[in-house]
């Protein structure tokens, strides 16, 4: 599984406090989520991430 975070990130950050591992804030002050597929063992939190974005924006490729 990988994940994709789209033009609609409003750069809450909660990702990144959700699974750092997978997404990171960008100087641009919005999230991005590292290439490639996610470890076995970060499954769980990456896709918490994904599921509680406020705005959505996180989608899994």
């Amino acid at each position: 599984m990988r994940y994709f975070v789209n033009d609609s990130c409003i750069g809450c950050g909660m990702c990144a406090g959700t699974c750092p591992e997978i997404f990171s804030m960008t100087d641009e002050g919005v999230a991005k989520a590292k290439d490639g597929d996610v470890p076995a063992e970060l499954e769980d939190s990456a896709l918490r991430a994904c599921e509680e974005c406020p705005v959505g924006a996180i989608e899994e490729v």
